[in-house]
Protein backbone atom coordinates (compact mmCIF):
# COMPACT_ATOMS: atom_id res chain seq x y z
CA UNK A 1 0.00 0.00 0.00
CA UNK A 2 1.12 3.04 -1.03
CA UNK A 3 -0.50 5.43 1.23
CA UNK A 4 1.78 7.35 3.81
CA UNK A 5 -1.02 7.12 5.63
CA UNK A 6 -0.06 3.61 6.15
CA UNK A 7 -1.21 2.30 9.92
CA UNK A 8 2.10 1.43 11.90
CA UNK A 9 0.66 -1.41 13.84
CA UNK A 10 0.38 -2.78 10.38
CA UNK A 11 4.18 -3.47 10.75
CA UNK A 12 4.66 -6.51 12.94
CA UNK A 13 8.13 -7.60 13.88
CA UNK A 14 9.10 -9.65 11.44
CA UNK A 15 11.48 -7.34 9.80
CA UNK A 16 15.08 -9.57 10.96
CA UNK A 17 13.31 -12.86 9.32
CA UNK A 18 13.38 -10.72 6.60
CA UNK A 19 16.20 -9.61 6.12
CA UNK A 20 17.56 -12.98 6.68
CA UNK A 21 19.54 -15.54 4.65
CA UNK A 22 18.46 -15.09 0.73
CA UNK A 23 16.27 -12.13 1.62
CA UNK A 24 18.88 -9.80 1.92
CA UNK A 25 20.88 -11.25 -1.11
CA UNK A 26 17.72 -10.40 -3.70
CA UNK A 27 14.46 -11.52 -2.52
CA UNK A 28 11.99 -9.09 -1.37
CA UNK A 29 11.82 -7.97 1.64
CA UNK A 30 8.65 -8.84 3.96
CA UNK A 31 8.63 -5.50 6.40
CA UNK A 32 11.01 -2.50 6.04
CA UNK A 33 13.95 -2.47 8.78
CA UNK A 34 13.55 -1.50 12.79
CA UNK A 35 15.27 0.49 15.11
CA UNK A 36 17.02 -1.39 17.13
CA UNK A 37 20.78 -1.75 19.13
CA UNK A 38 23.42 -1.61 16.47
CA UNK A 39 26.49 -4.35 15.84
CA UNK A 40 28.92 -1.84 17.19
CA UNK A 41 26.94 -0.58 20.33
CA UNK A 42 25.89 3.17 21.28
CA UNK A 43 27.66 6.21 19.95
CA UNK A 44 30.61 7.87 22.34
CA UNK A 45 30.97 11.32 23.02
CA UNK A 46 32.19 13.74 19.82
CA UNK A 47 35.93 13.23 19.21
CA UNK A 48 38.66 16.05 18.42
CA UNK A 49 36.67 16.28 14.82
CA UNK A 50 33.27 16.65 16.26
CA UNK A 51 32.18 12.77 15.24
CA UNK A 52 30.58 10.55 17.51
CA UNK A 53 31.47 6.88 16.77
CA UNK A 54 31.13 3.53 18.51
CA UNK A 55 33.70 2.47 20.84
CA UNK A 56 36.95 1.52 18.80
CA UNK A 57 36.39 3.61 15.95
CA UNK A 58 38.97 6.87 15.42
CA UNK A 59 38.74 9.39 12.66
CA UNK A 60 40.54 12.23 10.72
CA UNK A 61 40.14 14.76 8.33
CA UNK A 62 41.77 14.18 4.80
CA UNK A 63 40.37 17.33 3.36
CA UNK A 64 39.07 20.72 3.42
CA UNK A 65 37.08 23.31 0.82
CA UNK A 66 39.59 25.44 -0.58
CA UNK A 67 42.57 24.48 1.58
CA UNK A 68 45.42 22.61 0.27
CA UNK A 69 44.93 18.33 0.82
CA UNK A 70 47.66 17.55 3.22
CA UNK A 71 51.04 16.60 2.01
CA UNK A 72 50.20 17.67 -1.96
CA UNK A 73 49.66 20.98 -3.46
CA UNK A 74 46.37 20.57 -4.79
CA UNK A 75 43.26 22.80 -3.25
CA UNK A 76 40.33 20.71 -2.39
CA UNK A 77 37.43 21.32 -4.52
CA UNK A 78 33.67 23.17 -2.83
CA UNK A 79 30.93 21.28 -1.98
CA UNK A 80 32.07 17.51 -1.69
CA UNK A 81 29.59 15.03 -2.65
CA UNK A 82 28.81 11.56 -4.17
CA UNK A 83 32.21 9.65 -4.22
CA UNK A 84 33.65 6.09 -4.54
CA UNK A 85 36.93 4.12 -4.18
CA UNK A 86 39.18 2.48 -6.32
CA UNK A 87 42.37 0.11 -5.58
CA UNK A 88 45.46 1.40 -7.24
CA UNK A 89 48.42 -1.01 -6.84
CA UNK A 90 48.70 -1.51 -3.03
CA UNK A 91 47.05 1.76 -2.10
CA UNK A 92 43.70 3.21 -3.46
CA UNK A 93 41.89 6.18 -5.02
CA UNK A 94 38.73 8.47 -2.97
CA UNK A 95 37.02 10.17 -6.05
CA UNK A 96 34.49 13.08 -5.04
CA UNK A 97 32.07 15.75 -6.61
CA UNK A 98 32.02 18.97 -6.50
CA UNK A 99 28.18 19.89 -6.31
CA UNK A 100 28.83 23.47 -7.79
CA UNK A 101 28.33 25.53 -11.17
CA UNK A 102 30.67 25.22 -13.91
CA UNK A 103 31.86 28.73 -13.26
CA UNK A 104 32.54 27.84 -9.63
CA UNK A 105 34.85 24.59 -9.99
CA UNK A 106 31.95 22.33 -10.71
CA UNK A 107 33.78 18.32 -11.56
CA UNK A 108 35.33 15.89 -9.40
CA UNK A 109 38.38 15.12 -8.09
CA UNK A 110 41.08 12.46 -6.20
CA UNK A 111 43.42 11.78 -3.45
CA UNK A 112 45.29 8.74 -3.63
CA UNK A 113 46.89 6.50 -0.95
CA UNK A 114 49.65 4.08 -0.30
CA UNK A 115 49.07 0.71 1.57
CA UNK A 116 49.60 2.69 5.16
CA UNK A 117 46.92 5.12 4.08
CA UNK A 118 49.07 8.03 3.51
CA UNK A 119 48.19 10.62 1.12
CA UNK A 120 50.34 10.41 -1.61
CA UNK A 121 48.81 13.54 -4.03
CA UNK A 122 45.54 14.56 -5.15
CA UNK A 123 44.37 16.22 -8.48
CA UNK A 124 41.14 17.35 -10.64
CA UNK A 125 39.91 14.56 -12.58
CA UNK A 126 36.92 16.92 -14.30
CA UNK A 127 36.68 19.81 -14.66
CA UNK A 128 33.85 22.61 -16.12
CA UNK A 129 30.59 20.46 -15.45
CA UNK A 130 27.59 21.69 -13.42
CA UNK A 131 26.37 20.51 -10.14
CA UNK A 132 27.82 17.21 -10.28
CA UNK A 133 25.87 15.14 -7.74
CA UNK A 134 26.57 12.14 -6.92
CA UNK A 135 27.34 8.77 -9.29
CA UNK A 136 28.92 5.36 -9.42
CA UNK A 137 31.85 3.46 -9.70
CA UNK A 138 32.28 0.90 -12.86
CA UNK A 139 33.42 -2.50 -13.04
CA UNK A 140 36.06 -1.41 -15.45
CA UNK A 141 37.30 1.19 -13.03
CA UNK A 142 35.70 4.19 -14.17
CA UNK A 143 33.61 7.30 -12.09
CA UNK A 144 30.46 8.15 -13.83
CA UNK A 145 30.10 12.16 -12.20
CA UNK A 146 25.93 12.78 -12.78
CA UNK A 147 25.01 16.61 -13.24
CA UNK A 148 22.18 17.72 -10.89
CA UNK A 149 20.42 19.58 -13.39
CA UNK A 150 17.67 19.88 -15.98
CA UNK A 151 18.70 17.64 -18.68
CA UNK A 152 22.52 17.15 -17.29
CA UNK A 153 24.69 14.30 -18.33
CA UNK A 154 26.56 11.50 -17.04
CA UNK A 155 30.80 12.18 -17.31
CA UNK A 156 32.57 9.18 -17.46
CA UNK A 157 35.42 9.78 -15.82
CA UNK A 158 39.07 8.65 -15.40
CA UNK A 159 40.21 8.56 -11.26
CA UNK A 160 43.52 8.01 -12.09
CA UNK A 161 43.27 11.55 -14.34
CA UNK A 162 45.00 10.04 -17.34
CA UNK A 163 42.42 9.90 -20.32
CA UNK A 164 40.05 12.93 -20.19
CA UNK A 165 36.43 12.53 -19.08
CA UNK A 166 33.81 11.50 -21.79
CA UNK A 167 29.84 12.76 -22.06
CA UNK A 168 27.35 10.22 -22.13
CA UNK A 169 24.54 11.19 -23.55
CA UNK A 170 22.76 7.40 -24.60
CA UNK A 171 22.64 7.40 -20.59
CA UNK A 172 20.17 10.58 -21.30
CA UNK A 173 19.90 14.00 -20.06
CA UNK A 174 17.69 14.60 -17.16
CA UNK A 175 18.43 15.95 -13.47
CA UNK A 176 20.77 12.99 -12.54
CA UNK A 177 21.78 11.84 -9.20
CA UNK A 178 23.72 8.62 -8.78
CA UNK A 179 24.14 5.91 -10.70
CA UNK A 180 24.65 2.16 -10.02
CA UNK A 181 26.45 -0.67 -12.07
CA UNK A 182 25.42 -4.19 -12.55
CA UNK A 183 28.15 -6.76 -13.99
CA UNK A 184 25.61 -9.57 -13.10
CA UNK A 185 22.74 -8.57 -15.85
CA UNK A 186 24.19 -5.55 -17.94
CA UNK A 187 22.57 -2.36 -17.01
CA UNK A 188 23.80 0.84 -15.11
CA UNK A 189 20.58 1.98 -12.68
CA UNK A 190 20.43 5.69 -12.79
CA UNK A 191 18.34 7.83 -10.38
CA UNK A 192 16.70 11.28 -10.96
CA UNK A 193 16.12 14.37 -8.15
CA UNK A 194 12.95 15.19 -9.14
CA UNK A 195 9.63 15.50 -6.83
CA UNK A 196 8.25 13.55 -9.19
CA UNK A 197 11.32 11.79 -10.91
CA UNK A 198 11.99 8.00 -11.97
CA UNK A 199 14.25 4.83 -11.68
CA UNK A 200 16.07 4.39 -14.89
CA UNK A 201 18.19 1.80 -16.25
CA UNK A 202 20.65 1.63 -19.80
CA UNK A 203 21.92 -1.22 -21.34
CA UNK A 204 24.92 -0.41 -23.25
CA UNK A 205 25.05 -2.19 -26.65
CA UNK A 206 28.23 -3.50 -25.13
CA UNK A 207 29.08 -4.47 -21.75
CA UNK A 208 31.95 -1.77 -20.77
CA UNK A 209 31.09 0.81 -23.27
CA UNK A 210 28.68 3.32 -22.39
CA UNK A 211 28.50 5.47 -25.60
CA UNK A 212 25.42 3.68 -26.61
CA UNK A 213 22.45 1.55 -25.58
CA UNK A 214 19.16 1.31 -24.37
CA UNK A 215 18.01 3.67 -21.62
CA UNK A 216 14.55 2.28 -20.06
CA UNK A 217 12.39 3.70 -17.12
CA UNK A 218 10.86 1.73 -14.40
CA UNK A 219 6.80 0.34 -14.89
CA UNK A 220 5.19 -0.31 -12.11
CA UNK A 221 1.62 -0.26 -9.84
CA UNK A 222 0.79 1.93 -7.67
CA UNK A 223 2.23 -0.54 -4.36
CA UNK A 224 5.45 -0.21 -3.12
CA UNK A 225 6.82 -4.01 -3.72
CA UNK A 226 5.75 -6.58 -6.45
CA UNK A 227 6.72 -7.55 -9.73
CA UNK A 228 8.08 -4.23 -12.07
CA UNK A 229 8.59 -4.12 -15.83
CA UNK A 230 10.57 -1.68 -17.77
CA UNK A 231 9.91 0.59 -20.81
CA UNK A 232 12.51 1.75 -23.20
CA UNK A 233 12.42 5.93 -23.49
CA UNK A 234 12.07 6.88 -26.68
CA UNK A 235 14.25 10.11 -26.60
CA UNK A 236 16.73 10.07 -23.82
CA UNK A 237 17.71 13.91 -25.01
CA UNK A 238 14.71 14.74 -22.73
CA UNK A 239 13.84 17.66 -25.22
CA UNK A 240 11.25 18.37 -25.90
CA UNK A 241 9.83 16.46 -23.55
CA UNK A 242 11.47 15.58 -20.68
CA UNK A 243 12.67 12.00 -20.10
CA UNK A 244 10.67 11.22 -17.28
CA UNK A 245 7.00 12.75 -18.78
CA UNK A 246 7.57 10.13 -22.30
CA UNK A 247 6.73 6.91 -20.75
CA UNK A 248 2.87 6.33 -19.65
CA UNK A 249 2.55 4.81 -16.58
CA UNK A 250 6.45 4.85 -15.31
CA UNK A 251 6.13 5.01 -11.60
CA UNK A 252 6.61 8.14 -9.37
CA UNK A 253 9.87 8.70 -6.96
CA UNK A 254 10.25 11.18 -5.13
CA UNK A 255 13.61 12.77 -5.15
CA UNK A 256 15.69 10.11 -5.82
CA UNK A 257 18.94 10.22 -4.29
CA UNK A 258 21.80 7.54 -3.55
CA UNK A 259 22.13 3.74 -5.52
CA UNK A 260 24.27 1.03 -4.46
CA UNK A 261 24.02 -2.51 -6.76
CA UNK A 262 25.35 -5.49 -4.75
CA UNK A 263 24.78 -9.28 -4.51
CA UNK A 264 21.38 -9.08 -7.10
CA UNK A 265 20.20 -5.76 -5.74
CA UNK A 266 19.93 -2.27 -6.23
CA UNK A 267 19.24 -0.09 -3.12
CA UNK A 268 18.57 3.29 -4.30
CA UNK A 269 16.48 6.34 -1.68
CA UNK A 270 14.09 8.43 -2.06
CA UNK A 271 14.32 11.94 -0.21
CA UNK A 272 10.96 13.03 -0.31
CA UNK A 273 9.11 10.17 1.84
CA UNK A 274 12.22 8.97 3.88
CA UNK A 275 12.71 5.52 1.77
CA UNK A 276 15.28 2.92 1.19
CA UNK A 277 13.95 0.84 -1.75
CA UNK A 278 15.70 -2.54 -2.88
CA UNK A 279 15.33 -3.54 -7.17
CA UNK A 280 15.61 -7.23 -6.71
CA UNK A 281 17.42 -7.85 -10.16
CA UNK A 282 17.15 -11.08 -10.25
CA UNK A 283 12.85 -11.56 -10.22
CA UNK A 284 12.35 -7.87 -11.57
CA UNK A 285 10.76 -7.05 -8.34
CA UNK A 286 10.44 -3.68 -5.85
CA UNK A 287 10.05 -3.77 -1.87
CA UNK A 288 11.30 -1.19 0.77
CA UNK A 289 14.42 -1.87 3.14
CA UNK A 290 13.46 1.36 5.30
CA UNK A 291 10.38 4.33 5.24
CA UNK A 292 9.77 6.07 7.92
CA UNK A 293 6.51 6.36 8.52
CA UNK A 294 6.41 2.60 8.87
CA UNK A 295 8.55 2.45 12.17
CA UNK A 296 6.26 0.74 14.67
CA UNK A 297 8.14 2.02 18.02
CA UNK A 298 9.71 5.52 19.00
CA UNK A 299 10.91 7.95 16.58
CA UNK A 300 12.40 6.95 13.41
CA UNK A 301 16.33 7.60 13.32
CA UNK A 302 16.83 7.99 9.98
CA UNK A 303 15.54 11.15 8.01
CA UNK A 304 16.89 12.97 4.93
CA UNK A 305 18.02 9.58 3.51
CA UNK A 306 20.58 10.57 0.87
CA UNK A 307 23.69 8.56 -0.60
CA UNK A 308 24.17 5.29 0.34
CA UNK A 309 26.80 2.36 0.30
CA UNK A 310 27.32 -1.23 1.85
CA UNK A 311 29.78 -3.17 3.45
CA UNK A 312 31.45 -6.86 2.97
CA UNK A 313 29.35 -7.63 5.78
CA UNK A 314 26.07 -6.65 3.80
CA UNK A 315 24.85 -3.58 5.85
CA UNK A 316 23.97 -0.62 4.06
CA UNK A 317 25.40 2.88 4.89
CA UNK A 318 22.95 5.16 4.56
CA UNK A 319 23.81 9.77 4.90
CA UNK A 320 21.44 11.73 6.02
CA UNK A 321 20.92 15.23 4.34
CA UNK A 322 20.37 17.85 7.51
CA UNK A 323 18.38 15.63 10.16
CA UNK A 324 20.84 15.30 12.92
CA UNK A 325 23.75 14.47 10.71
CA UNK A 326 23.71 11.18 10.79
CA UNK A 327 25.56 7.52 8.75
CA UNK A 328 23.20 5.27 10.00
CA UNK A 329 23.36 1.31 9.24
CA UNK A 330 20.69 -1.42 7.54
CA UNK A 331 21.98 -4.18 9.00
CA UNK A 332 21.28 -7.81 7.10
CA UNK A 333 19.27 -8.57 10.51
CA UNK A 334 16.83 -6.21 9.69
CA UNK A 335 17.95 -3.26 12.35
CA UNK A 336 18.26 0.08 11.87
CA UNK A 337 20.72 2.07 13.78
CA UNK A 338 23.10 4.87 13.96
CA UNK A 339 26.86 4.48 13.06
CA UNK A 340 28.26 7.89 13.66
CA UNK A 341 27.29 11.37 14.11
CA UNK A 342 28.71 14.67 12.72
CA UNK A 343 28.15 17.22 16.23
CA UNK A 344 27.91 20.91 15.46
CA UNK A 345 27.11 21.78 11.81
CA UNK A 346 23.86 22.43 10.98
CA UNK A 347 23.23 23.53 7.40
CA UNK A 348 25.42 20.77 5.85
CA UNK A 349 24.82 17.12 4.66
CA UNK A 350 26.40 14.25 4.82
CA UNK A 351 28.19 12.54 1.61
CA UNK A 352 30.09 10.81 -0.75
CA UNK A 353 30.21 7.70 1.88
CA UNK A 354 32.66 4.74 0.62
CA UNK A 355 34.62 1.89 1.54
CA UNK A 356 38.90 1.17 0.98
CA UNK A 357 38.26 -1.49 -1.34
CA UNK A 358 39.71 -3.78 1.50
CA UNK A 359 37.12 -2.46 4.00
CA UNK A 360 38.90 -1.12 6.94
CA UNK A 361 38.04 2.58 6.07
CA UNK A 362 34.66 4.78 5.29
CA UNK A 363 35.49 7.78 3.60
CA UNK A 364 32.57 10.72 3.68
CA UNK A 365 32.40 14.62 3.31
CA UNK A 366 30.10 16.82 5.20
CA UNK A 367 29.44 19.27 2.20
CA UNK A 368 28.99 22.44 3.87
CA UNK A 369 30.98 22.15 7.07
CA UNK A 370 30.57 24.36 9.87
CA UNK A 371 30.31 27.45 8.25
CA UNK A 372 27.10 26.09 6.17
CA UNK A 373 28.80 27.03 3.17
CA UNK A 374 29.98 25.13 0.08
CA UNK A 375 33.31 26.94 0.42
CA UNK A 376 33.51 24.80 4.00
CA UNK A 377 33.48 21.12 3.36
CA UNK A 378 35.21 18.84 5.03
CA UNK A 379 36.23 14.93 3.93
CA UNK A 380 36.88 12.19 6.67
CA UNK A 381 38.13 9.13 7.14
CA UNK A 382 36.63 6.18 10.13
CA UNK A 383 39.14 3.86 10.50
CA UNK A 384 37.97 0.60 13.14
CA UNK A 385 36.57 -3.29 13.51
CA UNK A 386 33.97 -3.04 10.80
CA UNK A 387 32.69 -6.41 10.54
CA UNK A 388 33.36 -9.03 7.10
Amino acid sequence: MERRTFLRTAVVGTSAAAFGGTLWRGAAFAAPAQPAPGPYGALQPANANGILLPSGFTSRIIARSGQTVAGTSYTWHSAPDGGATFADGSGWIYVSNSEVSSGSGGGASAVRFNSAGTVTSASRILSGTNNNCAGGHTPWNTWLSCEEVSRGYVYETDPWGVNAAVRRPAMGRFKHEAAAADPDHGFVYLTEDESDGRFYRFRPTTWGNLSSGTLQVLVAGTGTSGPVTWATVPDPDGSPTLTRYQVSGAKVFNGGEGCFYAAGTCWFTTKGDNRVWAYDANTSSLSLAYDDSLVTSGTAPLTGVDNVTRSDSGDLYVAEDGGNMEICLITPAGTLAPFLRISGQSGSEITGPAFSPDGSRLYFSSQRGTSGSSSGGITYEVTGPFRS
